[in-house]
């Protein structure tokens, strides 16, 4: 399971660089781009919420291996269509993502495997082995995000041609990564005797979870990569080879950060990871939208990127940690679609506000809703203790 994750991660990483880039030779104004990047979100989010409320009654290997049949369509269906309805339909029905995240319906259903693996001491180490690996993965994919623009200016080969080749290459990666879930083991399965209901005694807890991470991810929306590559192209005049770059570092830095997360966690709990760890990243981002030149604007993304990905094993954790076994494939899924949802929308706004203007007020806005999540997620889930610390005492 984590060669597939890490396979999907090095074609998210290098289409979340390249999609902005791609759209924009098409023609496309920014508003455009944010209605085709919105729909690739929604796409996720349906496909996502059907694999919560009705997937568990089929094998968990099967729905894995259609998900990545439907990734290779996506690919030959962005490298084939140019017109922008085309490409709103692709977006909507496929498995693209913009985000250096991972927003498909694949997560959920993985992260529910994961924890039955390990003892309830190692699982967020397992979560931050597993998010690692998507993080470095995914910065060697952006940090390719350049070669299109590379074969174009040495071949006879035009620039949306080399950046259609991109999306052949992210079909490939589809068909790696089924190859890698027909290889999965039957183990994976829930058993025969095992509840199928969506969710039961964890839901009042799940359901405040997945409204608190919607805020967060209503916030992320507003930054994504996709949205971050346009405005750093807009405000500072940066090439698609110096904004994949950057990224690759930011990938970097994201990707190691995350295995001090089972440690910090141990001394002071998962939820405090979450919140001390996502504050200062958030203020580093708003921090981006007033630097005057592109060195500092770079620099305190740079810093944020250092941060924000700490909470992501943490947070994975402590879900699958606060609800039953029988409930974590529903949990998984209920936490993400909301999530998804919420990431769906802003990027209209984004891509409408920086067709007004290159100040970063998407950053600005972004951050300001991610820092006001983080304090509602420490205020409301300080005393709610997985089990693995119940027996430690508080600070």
């Amino acid at each position: 399971m984590l060669e597939a994750r890490a396979a999907r991660a090095f074609g998210d990483g290098l289409v979340s660089v390249v999609l902005t880039a791609h759209l924009t030779a098409l023609g496309l104004s920014a508003t455009r781009i944010g209605v085709v990047v919105t729909c690739t979100l929604l796409g996720s989010a349906a496909l996502t919420l059907v694999i919560g409320y009705r997937a568990q009654a089929y094998p968990r290997r099967r729905v894995l291996q259609a998900m990545s049949l439907l990734m290779v369509a996506t690919g030959f269906g962005f490298a084939l269509f140019t017109g922008f309805w085309a490409l709103v339909v692709v977006g909507l029905v496929g498995t693209l993502n913009p985000s250096s995240g991972d927003v498909s319906a694949f997560g959920p259903t993985e992260q529910a495997v994961l924890p039955a693996t390990v003892p309830d001491a190692q699982r967020t180490a397992i979560f931050a082995r597993y998010s690692l690996l998507g993080t470095l993965i995914a910065a060697l994919g952006a940090a390719l995000a350049g070669a299109p623009e590379w074969v174009a200016d040495r071949t006879r080969i035009g620039l949306v041609d080399a950046f259609r080749l991109t999306f052949v290459l992210y079909a490939v990666v589809g068909v790696v990564v089924l190859a890698r879930y027909r290889g999965l083991s039957t183990g994976i399965e829930l058993p025969a005797s095992s509840t199928r209901t969506a969710l039961g005694p964890s839901k009042g807890i799940v359901y405040r979870l997945a409204a608190l991470f919607s805020l967060d991810s209503f916030g992320g929306g507003f930054t994504i990569t996709a949205i971050v590559v346009l405005w750093l192209q807009q405000r500072f005049d940066l090439t698609l080879t110096v904004a994949g770059a950057i990224f690759f570092w930011s990938g970097l830095l994201s990707a190691w950060s995350q295995l001090l997360a089972p440690r910090l966690a141990a001394r002071i709990g998962l939820i405090r990871t979450m919140a001390f760890t996502h504050l200062p990243a958030n203020v580093f981002l708003v921090a981006a939208a007033f630097m005057p030149t592109a060195a500092l604007a770079v620099g305190c993304l740079l810093c944020r990127a250092a941060l924000s990905q700490m909470d992501v094993p943490a947070r994975s954790s402590y879900v699958m940690a606060v609800v039953t076994p029988e409930e974590r494939p529903a949990a998984a899924s209920v936490t993400g679609v909301p999530r998804s949802l919420a990431t769906a929308l802003p990027p209209i706004a984004a891509g409408w506000m920086l067709s007004q203007t290159s100040f970063g007020w998407p950053l600005v806005i972004g951050g300001t809703l991610k820092i006001i999540y983080d304090l509602l997620l420490l205020r409301q889930f300080r005393h709610v203790l997985p089990p693995e610390e119940c027996s430690r005492p508080r600070k």
